[in-house]
């Protein structure tokens, strides 16, 4: 379906304004891969450096009991004495690669997704309330279109981080080892055992995360600076793209936390099914195990990503991201 889409619409994809009014005749391989390499950095960069939050998380939703009532200093603390200082960056490689792959295909194909549904007349209308609804409309297709992608290329590399991080005894020691002892032991299905929860975690969190920052832009730069983009400093630029990531981010958990926790119940073979994952989790417990922790870890993480794609961004000539639509060629402004 969204092939079809896509092929109808590609003759409209030649741009009049361009990106932000910068002038760009069309968006080029060149900007969809400036794209890329900013995500699939960004994205790295950050989810290793918070590993060790990361293996506290997965461990506190896979062993339940045995972290109930801990915070973060206790839970990092109890990893520490039990498993050694190590243990709170296992699965980095893990991160590191398949993280970035997906920030890669995330962000760089919702830039693609983006301006290609916006080049259809239909979606644009002539009054705002309207106007507003379709690009909504808009930043949720294009999210979902590229986290669609991005997941199947991380799926993998979190499959085997999930095993490494909360495994015992110990699965693997990392990717190199835990890559082919995954195939070997499951083969290719264990790579994808989690791809369903894992969309159904991070279609909604895409979703809202997108929209949430595309609006947090705009509402900044209209009614809080209430100056256009282009007419800010780019300390004040980035500094409304930190403020929009984390309020996207701290969303967007909220939205994801019950499939995050199937997912690791999932990965670590606790449940066969998505269902009886949630059985043996329990309702209630999809929404509250590990939330404070999830937020606490996402808000800076999402921050620190849009904070370092639009700074490569910019390096590039580029404008930075969110508050407004590129319009087909002949579109009235």
């Amino acid at each position: 379906m969204i092939y079809m889409y896509m092929h109808r619409n590609s003759n409209n994809i030649r741009m009049k304004r361009g990106v932000e009014g910068k002038g760009y005749e069309e968006l080029s391989a060149k900007y969809y891969g400036v794209c890329f390499v900013g995500g699939m950095l960004s994205a790295g960069i950050t989810h290793v450096a918070i590993t060790p939050m990361d293996v506290l998380k997965v461990n506190m939703q896979v062993h339940p009991d045995k972290y109930k009532g801990s915070n973060i200093i206790c839970g990092l603390a109890t990893l520490w004495k039990e498993q050694g200082p190590y243990s709170l960056w296992r699965g980095w490689s893990s991160k590191l690669f398949g993280y970035g792959l997906q920030g890669g295909f995330k962000f760089g194909l919702y830039e693609y997704f983006k301006n290609f549904y916006s080049a259809d007349d239909a979606f644009f209308a002539n009054n705002n309330n309207n106007n507003n609804k379709n690009k909504t409309l808009i930043f949720f297709l294009s999210s979902s279109s590229s986290q669609i992608i991005a997941d199947v290329a991380l799926s993998p590399f979190e499959a085997v981080k999930v095993r490494v991080q909360a495994s015992h005894p110990l699965f693997a020691k990392g990717l190199a080892d835990g890559f082919p002892l995954l195939y070997r032991t499951e083969g290719l299905s264990g790579f994808y055992r989690g791809l369903v929860p894992l969309w159904a975690r991070n279609l909604p969190y895409s979703m809202i995360m997108f929209s949430t920052f595309e609006h947090s832009v705009d509402l900044i730069y209209r009614n809080m600076i209430q100056r256009r983009k282009q007419d800010c400093s780019i300390p004040q630029q980035l500094g409304v793209t930190c403020l929009a990531g984390y309020t996207a981010g701290a969303i967007g958990t909220l939205i994801s936390n019950p499939a995050d926790n199937v997912v690791s119940t999932l990965y670590n073979k606790k449940a066969e099914s998505a269902m009886q994952a949630v059985k043996s989790i329990g309702f209630a417990n999809l929404f509250t195990r590990s939330l404070p922790l999830r937020i606490a870890l996402v808000g800076p993480v999402v921050t620190l990503q849009w904070f370092f794609y639009d700074t490569i961004k910019l390096l590039c000539g580029l404008p930075t991201s969110g508050g407004g639509l590129a319009r087909p060629e002949g579109a009235e402004g």
